[in-house]
Formats: C-alpha cells, structure tokens, sequence
C-alpha cells in the first residue's frame, strides 16, 4: 500500500490543507495524513483534545477567531456538522476548495464497486440489508460513513474487487463530489431544516448522491415517494425503482403479498413478506431498495436467505423486553415525524405508550398528532419539542386525545409508562426529533431507555 500512499501524498504536496472541525471524520483524515506526512492544520469552535501527531507539523485554530485564516488555504475538509457561514462562504469566493472525508475516500478507492445509500429514513437499515446480502455471496464488503467506523479508516485495506457501501446523510453529501457504482434514495422528507436554510437546500444536499452518475451507474428510487419519482425522470444514470403500490417494469414491487423483482423481461418471485423478520411498510421498502440495489450483483437464493433472515437494526423497533404483558420498544432512530408514521405508529396500531419529544429541528408536527390522537392511549413528553408536541395534540381534528404526561428525563418517561401500560399494550420510544441537548447521539438515548426498562425489575 505504499504506492497509495504515494499518490496520496503527491495529491496534496504543495497544498495548504486545513482540516475544519476536528469530530469523527477529520480525526480520521488526520490519521491517514499523518500516516502519509501531509501537512495539515486544524481549526475548531471548541477546545479539544487533538492528541499528536507523529510526522505532520500542525497548527491549531481554536475559540471565536478559529475562522479568521481559513482563506489562506487551498483545500479545507469540512466536518459534516458544521454549517457554511459567511468567512466560509467568503473563502469558497476567493478560491478555497472545501472538501470532505467522503470526497477523499471516493478519489483514492481502489475499488469502484461502491453503494451509495441516503434517504430522509431508512437508510441504516437498508446499508446493512446491502451489506449482508453482499456478504452472503461471499463478497468481501466494508460499511461506513454515517454509521460505524468512518470509511477513509479503510482506504488501505480496500481491493480492487471489493465492496463498499456507505449511509450518507444530508451533512456528508453537502459539498461532496462523487460518482458511486450504485446510488440508492430511500425517500426525501423534510428533515434537518434546523441546519438546512431550506427544504430545496435539503433536497439539493441529497441529489448529490448522484449528481455525477453516467449510465454506466445505476440509481434506486423509491417510485411511491413524490420528490424521488420526480427526480427520476430527470436524471442519467440507470434508473430502477421499487414501489409497494404499483407495479414496476425494472425494479421491485408488490404482488399477492409477496416482493417480485422485474428486470424489464423476467418477473422474479422473491419472498412472501409473512416470512420477513422485522415489520412494517417502511422495511418492506427497505428490503426492496436493497433488493434493487443488489439484484446484478448476487444469487437470488442469498437476497432470499437474507429477507428471511435479517432480525433489523439496533435502536429501531428493537425488543427489550414484556413485562406483565406489556412490550417495550426501542426505536430511538426515529428522529422525524415521517419516520414515526411510516415506522411504528404503522406496525402498531393501538394500545400504544408513546416516548416521544427532543431536540426541534423546526419540523411540522400537525400530521404525526393525528395520528398520535387515532393511535396512541398515553402520549410520554420529554424534551425541547414537549410544548410543540401536545399543542399540535391538542389542537388535532381528531376528536379522540391521549392521555398527556411531561417529563424531565428517560428514567421518569419508563416510570410513567410502567405506571399507566396495562396488560397488552405496546411502549414504545419512537421520539420523532433528535437527541441533541439531551444525549449525543440516538444511540445513547435508546441505551438510556433501554436501561430504564431493564432496570424496571427492581422495582416491579
């Protein structure tokens, strides 16, 4: 791997590289820089612990001013948290390029044979769908970029022949320039409007998945979704879509309860949905984005093998365990109202507790209240959304009201749905915004609860 290493340096010899934010993905760049003795600088808002650095000679940039030479460099590498301001803005004029991990990652692969995945929901479970039907055909597959290990950890290790898919969020595709073998587009909601400036920006952040396909790529679009559809007939790459709804000429649907996948000659059967592990509407369009995505590239018997087989993702609608006939479920992943709706509040239908509430990512709650009023006896409010949530609630055109409670933390929102579940029904956290002020990440947030649940056995 030295030769990549020299390429890589070769690349970047001359050029002034700052890296902006120094969280997960730059602390990974900065690895494979100083692995490589490429010069970098870093600058952050906060004061962090940067560690050392054996052979790079580094500069830090920290506190209000942590701006202020950013126009003084070639390349600055963007840590996908941080939002474009002025000083930002006033740099991109002047010349400066603003990259990123995933922009690296995809000039210097050696392999070609990489999976896009981004969607407004979805596009975890559907990665992993990806991977494990790749890996059951006896592919060699690495999985980064939104989840796991940030995939520039793997440059090195990646063959020619290899796969690679990676779950991209609207941050990380912001200002990335890449060309993937597949793209896949779960679907397109409002989502993350705190950070966008609006929704065409969110949309426009998304389309870059496959802003630079040619049709020797292939795209995966969800057929039912209106903004995916519409973004179909428009595009270049090789289009294939999957729908629940209609039936589709090249790509997946529905037909008699079973998925069927069509090439445009030969209809495939390839599972009845009774045999899926994990429930809902919203997994059987993830198994048909994975299906699509995979088709050309395994056994029929190894994608049937996987649906039959995948137990689903931590953190989304995940068992934890029944007590006294009532059921508790994680699915902490659900940070906007569409992935309630489509998710949970549709695979449980009634005698449901509901967790919900977090960080305001300034989205429209009106629709998810309905049907908080037709579906859910007991509504558990936590969070900077608690008000936003019951007045939306209270002000629904649905006559039925759920109970109400407010809470200030996990511990008292198990008490309280302990308190008031009754055998039967279902508790589910599936909080419809993002856990930031509260916890890190949805991760933490979804151990919290499950701790608390678990915990409830001291006190049952």
């Amino acid at each position: 791997m030295d030769n990549l290493k020299s390429e890589i340096f070769k690349y970047f010899e001359g050029k002034k590289i700052l890296l902006l934010g120094f969280a997960r993905s730059n602390r990974a760049v900065s690895k494979l820089f100083d692995e490589c003795e490429i010069n970098f600088d870093v600058a952050d808002e906060k004061l962090i612990d940067i560690g050392s650095f054996r052979n790079s000679k580094v500069d830090f940039f920290f506190g209000e001013k942590y701006l202020d030479a950013i126009s003084n460099y070639d390349a600055v590498f963007r840590s996908p948290g941080i939002k474009y301001n002025n000083k930002m803005k006033e740099a991109l004029k002047k010349g400066v390029e603003f990259t990123s991990e995933i922009s690296l990652f995809f000039r210097f692969c050696k392999s070609k044979n990489i999976f896009a995945v981004t969607g407004s929901d979805g596009k975890t479970t559907s990665s992993n769908m990806i991977y494990e039907m790749l890996k059951k055909s006896g592919k060699r597959v690495f999985i980064g970029g939104n989840i796991g290990i940030p995939i520039i950890s793997y440059i090195f290790d990646i063959l020619e022949n290899d796969f690679v898919i990676l779950e991209l969020s609207s941050f990380q595709l912001f200002d990335s320039k890449i060309k993937p073998k597949v793209a896949v587009v779960t679907n397109i909601s409002e989502n993350h409007l705190d950070w966008h400036s609006n929704f065409d920006e969110y949309l426009e952040s998304k389309m870059n998945v496959f802003r630079y396909q040619d049709k020797e790529d292939t795209l995966i679009l969800n057929y039912d979704d209106k903004f995916s559809s519409y973004i179909g007939k428009q595009v270049s790459p090789n289009v294939r879509f999957f729908s629940t709804k209609n039936k589709i000429s090249n790509g997946c649907f529905l037909r008699d309860h079973s998925i069927y996948f069509s090439d445009g000659k030969n209809e495939n059967i390839i599972i009845n949905i009774d045999k899926l592990k994990i429930p809902g509407t919203h997994n059987v369009e993830n198994f048909m984005s994975a299906i699509s995505a995979c088709f050309d590239y395994v056994r029929i018997d190894d994608i049937r093998f996987v649906c039959e087989n995948f137990s689903g993702v931590e953190h989304r609608i995940e068992f934890v365990r029944e007590i006294n006939g009532v059921r508790y479920f994680d699915d902490s992943i659900a940070s906007s109202p569409t992935r309630v709706i489509k998710g949970a509040l549709s695979v449980f239908t009634k005698n449901i507790i509901l967790i919900a509430g977090g960080y305001d990512k300034k989205l429209d709650f009106h629709e998810l209240a309905d049907q908080i009023c037709k579906k859910v006896k007991v509504l558990i409010l936590m969070g900077q959304t608690a008000d936003k949530i019951k007045d939306c609630v209270l002000k629904s055109r649905v006559k039925t009201k759920p109970k109400i409670f407010k809470v200030d933390s996990m511990k008292e929102a198990v008490w309280f749905s302990y308190r008031n579940s009754s055998q039967n029904d279902v508790v589910l956290l599936s909080p419809s915004c993002a856990s930031f002020g509260m916890y890190k990440n949805f991760e933490e947030r979804g151990n919290d609860f499950k701790n608390c649940v678990l915990n409830l056995k001291n006190s049952v």
